[in-house]
């Protein structure tokens, strides 16, 4: 089947909008427009601060937001990659009859409650990175991935739709219970010895990335009835915002994230910081990949097959292509990659 020939069981979406979306507030492009402040302001505090502002966000943040990455290893890295005699090492910090003989026949919670605040950890990062671009930085320095300009919403709401959703942290947190207290995961996951793997690490989001983009594809091709029930809710966002990366339906967490995670779990098997280290990055990138805006990162990303929000808002307004999330290799490999450039009309320059 080729790429323009793949069925998909949802309408083409160039000309409909999200459910959310009553109003869409084009964002213009710096180049475009240049900020007004009331002739009353100009040379007084909020001139300056606004000024400061602009210096702020324009040169200063884009570097800072690289920070971003390191931060979503947080945990790992301040408890398993320390040396023994840091204060902060795992072992200066836990009684040792919490994680000694580590076994999945008598597993013990710690290293269950450090994956998931690890996890929670790199949320707050994101969040908070998301509010100073959406809520601080001057508006005139944010371009939207797509031209009808990105949605308006409430942030608290986003917040709390992103992290109560029953299918998003709640199912995977019942998940990741259910695997590791069941001792149903490989034993080198309950080992604290070692820090990070990192070529294991990449190994986790690589694999994971290539059995969800079968599932995803399989899900959009394979059953009409099934892809309704599935993957459909979540493609009701033609115009995805940062918050929308959870919101779809259980079953299709089940089917595109939980499945491909336990596979790779006995695929690739490595500690307990380093299953940290991938729950974090993996959460948090699927998270960003979401964002109604681009990130400093994205051209280097895009140059490496690397995921960016350009890449997945393509598949969630036209849905025949960029199956992958974290890396568009399989999309490469079997055709199913298209880039912003090739939709003009669709997405702004440059995105």
């Amino acid at each position: 089947m080729s790429p323009n020939s793949t069925r998909s069981f949802a309408p083409v979406a160039e000309d409909l909008y999200d459910v959310r979306e009553v109003i869409a507030v084009k964002v213009p492009t710096p180049s475009s427009i240049a900020p007004s402040y009331p002739a009353s302001s100009v040379g007084g505090p909020t001139s300056r601060r606004r000024r400061r502002q602009g210096i702020f966000f324009r040169f200063l943040f884009p570097p800072l937001s690289l920070l971003l990455w390191p931060s979503m290893l947080t945990l790992p890295l301040f408890l398993g990659c320390t040396p023994p005699s840091y204060p902060t090492h795992y072992s200066n910090v836990f009684p040792s009859r919490w994680y000694d003989d580590p076994s999945p026949r008598s597993p013990k919670p710690l290293g269950l409650f450090l994956g998931i605040l690890a996890v929670a950890i790199g949320q707050i990062f994101v969040i908070f990175y998301h509010y100073l671009r959406v809520k601080v930085s001057p508006p005139h320095l944010l371009v939207a991935v797509q031209r009808r300009g990105a949605q308006q919403y409430n942030f608290a709401e986003g917040v709390r739709t992103q992290i109560a959703n029953p299918e998003g942290f709640v199912l995977l947190g019942v998940y990741l219970a259910g695997t590791w207290l069941g001792g149903i995961m490989p034993a080198s996951y309950y080992n604290f010895s070692g820090g990070i793997d990192y070529l294991r690490l990449g190994a986790c989001l690589a694999l994971q990335d290539f059995v969800q983009y079968v599932a995803h594809r399989m899900e959009h091709v394979v059953s009409h009835e099934f892809y309704k029930v599935s993957h459909k809710p979540h493609h009701r966002f033609t115009n995805p915002r940062l918050f929308d990366a959870f919101n779809g339906s259980a079953l299709d967490t089940i089917c595109m994230i939980l499945v491909p995670l336990y596979i790779t779990a006995w695929a690739v098997p490595c500690n307990v910081w380093t299953y940290m280290a991938f729950g974090s990055c993996y959460a948090n990138w699927l998270t960003l990949i979401h964002s109604e805006f681009p990130h400093v990162w994205d051209g280097v990303f895009k140059t490496l097959g690397l995921g960016t929000p350009g890449d997945h808002h393509v598949h969630h307004k036209y849905f025949n292509f960029n199956f992958g999330h974290l890396f568009m290799w399989a999309d490469f490999i079997f055709g199913t990659h298209r880039s912003t450039e090739s939709f003009p009309r669709a997405f702004n320059e440059g995105v």
